[in-house]
C-alpha cells in the first residue's frame, strides 16, 4: 500500500486518484519541451502570443455589439449564433492554436471600450469566448461571469497557513480576490480563463503570469526529490464560496501530471490545500510537501512574466500550462479611477487529455469534454442529458 493510501481518511469516502499513488514514471520527472515552456523575460520579447486588433477588426466588433444591443440581446449569456464575428475568424482561429499548442497565454489589445456601453464592452469580450469554447459555471449559484473588483475599500488581507488566525478559518481565494490585496501564483477549475480589463485603478494592479512546465523543469533541475513530491498527491479544500457545501469536500491530486497521451497539466491553489488542512482526517502536510511548494512558489517568482493591463486588452490562458496572479492595486478616493476586470471560464472541444484521477476535480477526464467549473458537465449555454441527476 502506498503512503498516500495508508494515510487516507477512512471518513472521507472518495478514491485518491491512481496517477499519484506508488513511484512516479521517470518518464514523467523528464523535461518538457515546447512551447509552453517559457520564462517570462523570453515572452516578454516575443510578440507571437500578442494581438493587437487593426482598425477594421476594432470597428467591426463595435457595430457588432451595438447591432446586438439594438436588437434586445443581453450582455452575457447569449450562444456563438447570436452574435456573428464575420471577419475575425482568423482571430479566434490564433486564439485557440495560441492557447493549446503554443505558451498557453495570449493577449488582444486594442478593443475601444471608451465607444462602448459597458454592457457592450461584456458581449464583446461574450461572444469572442464563446466562439472559442463552451463557458462553464463559476459558482454553484449559477454565476457566468464574474466582476473581478475590490469589495473592500482598499483592504489587503494576508494569506493565511494552517494553525494561524486562532479560531478564524482561513480565507478563501475568492474572498482575497475581492480585496485590492495581491494574488499569489494558482490556478482556476477550468481549462481556459478569460479576462476583459474594463477600467483601471490608480496604481498596480499587473497580471502575473507563469509557465507551469517552465516550473516543474527548473524543480527537477534543483531538486528532482522535491520534483517527485509535487507528482503525489496533495489534500485539497473544494470552495465553499463557489462549489457550495458537499460531502466529498475534500480530494487529493497531485500538483503536477502527465496525461495518457503525455500532456503536461498542473490544477493548483496553495489556499485551498491549507484549508484541507483544516478537515478532521486529512493527513497533516509533511515537511517535504511544505518545501516543495516553498520551492515552486519561489520559482514561479523568479521566472513570471509581469505586465500591466490596458483598459479594453482581453487575456486569455490555459489552466493546464500556467499559473496567475497580480499585484496588489489601489482604486481612486470616490470611485474616480476603479480596476474592473471581467472574468470568463471555458471549457473547450481542443482541451487535453487528464489522467483518470482528475474526474474527482474535473467531472471528466476526456480530452475535449465539458468539464470544469463549479458545475462539472454543465454550462450556460446548455444542460446536457443527465444534468439533473449529476447536480
Amino acid at each position: 500500500m502506498s503512503i498516500a493510501a495508508a494515510n487516507r481518511p477512512t471518513s472521507l469516502a472518495h478514491d485518491i486518484p491512481d496517477d499519484g499513488e506508488g513511484e512516479v514514471p521517470a518518464a514523467h520527472l523528464a523535461p518538457i519541451d515546447g512551447p509552453s515552456a517559457w520564462v517570462g523575460n523570453d515572452l516578454k520579447a516575443d510578440t507571437t502570443w500578442r494581438w493587437q486588433l487593426s482598425d477594421g477588426e476594432s470597428a467591426a466588433l463595435v457595430d457588432a455589439a451595438r447591432a446586438h444591443a439594438a436588437r434586445g440581446g443581453p450582455a452575457a449569456g447569449f450562444a456563438a449564433v447570436d452574435f456573428p464575428l464575420p471577419g475575425l475568424e482568423p482571430l479566434v482561429r490564433w486564439l485557440g492554436r495560441t492557447l493549446e499548442d503554443g505558451p498557453g497565454v495570449a493577449r488582444i489589445g486594442g478593443l475601444p471600450i471608451e465607444q462602448l456601453t459597458q454592457d457592450e464592452a461584456q458581449s464583446v469580450f461574450w461572444a469572442l469566448s464563446v466562439h472559442l469554447g463552451t463557458p462553464v459555471y463559476q459558482t454553484w449559484q449559477g454565476e457566468i461571469v464574474r466582476r473581478v473588483e475590490d469589495l473592500t475599500g482598499g483592504q489587503q488581507f494576508a494569506y493565511q497557513q494552517p494553525g494561524e488566525g486562532g479560531a478564524a478559518p482561513i480565507r478563501s481565494a475568492r474572498m482575497i480576490s475581492a480585496s485590492s490585496g495581491p494574488l499569489r501564483f494558482h490556478t482556476d477549475k477550468t481549462d481556459l480563463l478569460g479576462l476583459l480589463c474594463a477600467a483601471n485603478g490608480i496604481a498596480g494592479g499587473e497580471s502575473r503570469i507563469v509557465s507551469s512546465v517552465a516550473i516543474h523543469n527548473e524543480i527537477g533541475r534543483r531538486r528532482p526529490d522535491l520534483l517527485a513530491v509535487l507528482h503525489r498527491p496533495y489534500w485539497r479544500m473544494r470552495p465553499i464560496d463557489e462549489e457550495g457545501e458537499r460531502a466529498d469536500k475534500v480530494f487529493a491530486m497531485p500538483v503536477f501530471s502527465i496525461g495518457p497521451a503525455g500532456d503536461f497539466t498542473s490544477q493548483y491553489s496553495r489556499t485551498y490545500v491549507n484549508q484541507a488542512q483544516e478537515v478532521a482526517g486529512v493527513p497533516p502536510l509533511t515537511a517535504e510537501q511544505n518545501e516543495a511548494l516553498d520551492l515552486l512558489h519561489a520559482v514561479a517568482d523568479e521566472i513570471c512574466l509581469q505586465l500591466p493591463f490596458a483598459v479594453g486588452e482581453m487575456q486569455f490562458i490555459n489552466q493546464h500550462v500556467t499559473y496567475h496572479g497580480r499585484t496588489a492595486f489601489s482604486d481612486a478616493a470616490g470611485g474616480a479611477a476603479k480596476r474592473l476586470l471581467y472574468r470568463i471560464w471555458l471549457t473547450t472541444p481542443a482541451s487535453r487529455a487528464l489522467p483518470a484521477g482528475h474526474a474527482v476535480q474535473w467531472g471528466s477526464a476526456a480530452a475535449g469534454s465539458l468539464r470544469g467549473g463549479a458545475l462539472p458537465g454543465r454550462s450556460p449555454l446548455f444542460e446536457p442529458a443527465g444534468a439533473d441527476a449529476a447536480a
